[in-house]
């Protein structure tokens, strides 16, 4: 005996309401996913065994962006930090170590809805308000003492920055494809490039940037695969270098020595300084 059209409908119509509901989930509640802030009070003291200034910057649209910036005497530029999308300064700024021990100033900021950053948060936003941010330091610094470095969440958009200016050159560390790529390995079952709110193309913002640029990955990092840091090097290769750490995961190269030797050896390498100039 066949059966109606209407026997197939019933069949089908509750597997189409869940999967329909669980889009739905995702699309209005990925920030969920995708960031894990930590809010701080705005009276909140920051504390470091070294000299700092505490920055705030009041946005166009009503959002601040709150700010940490690390000095040393006679320092040979800046680090503009673009971190991971999780915490805040507060934790974060423990890195500021690793480079004023190698005669950097280090500055960073925290993302809308972290720490003491407030307002709506889009990946317009992100890019612009880190825009803003880099406008304002490259009037304490000349652009060739700037240095983009771009952890996890914050390589693309340190790439992003990159494209958009001239700076002395751009380190990505443990960096995606694309957000869309990352993304997809979980969501493969989704229709991603419909309910995608950031996209954040790593691989096409890198093909404007034309200062000098480092890939720091680990070949053991289990959240954002060294395949990624590798295709972002492929597809740049003229003005890219790929730094292996073997062994390293994702969040615990600092744990390395080699990461250490490398930085410095980037920090110091004064041939990047000649192709930017020339």
């Amino acid at each position: 005996m066949l059966l109606s059209p209407f026997f197939w409908a019933n069949i089908l119509f509750w597997p189409a309401v869940i999967y329909g509901g669980l889009c739905l989930f995702f699309y209005f509640f990925q920030d969920y996913f995708f960031f894990r802030p930590e809010m701080l009070p705005k009276n909140f003291e920051y504390r470091y065994p070294f000299p700092f200034t505490e920055h705030t910057f009041e946005m166009e649209d009503g959002g601040v962006i709150n700010a940490l910036q690390f000095k040393v005497p006679n320092s040979q530029g800046v680090v503009f930090y673009l971190k991971g999308n999780s915490r805040s300064l507060k934790g974060w700024g423990k890195f500021a170590k690793d480079f004023v021990s190698k005669g950097y100033d280090f500055f960073m900021i925290d993302y809308r809805g972290f720490g003491k950053s407030k307002g709506r948060r889009t990946e317009s936003i992100l890019l612009n308000d880190a825009q803003t941010v880099y406008k304002w330091l490259s009037k304490e610094y000349p652009e060739h003492q700037i240095i983009i470095y771009g952890r996890s969440l914050g390589s693309g958009i340190g790439a992003r920055l990159a494209s958009w200016n001239d700076p002395r050159m751009l380190i990505l560390d443990s960096p995606y494809f694309s957000f869309y790529h990352q993304i997809r390995q979980y969501g493969w079952w989704l229709p991603l490039r419909y309910l995608l709110r950031y996209h954040l193309r790593s691989d096409q913002f890198i093909k404007k940037v034309t200062c000098p640029i480092y890939i720091i990955h680990g070949n053991k990092d289990r959240l954002i695969s060294y395949a990624q840091g590798k295709r972002l090097h492929e597809i740049s290769a003229d003005r890219s270098t790929l730094i292996t750490i073997e062994g390293g995961g994702h969040n615990n190269l600092p744990n390395f020595p080699e990461y250490h030797e490398h930085l410095y050896d980037i920090l110091n390498e004064q041939e990047a300084l000649v192709m930017y100039t020339k």
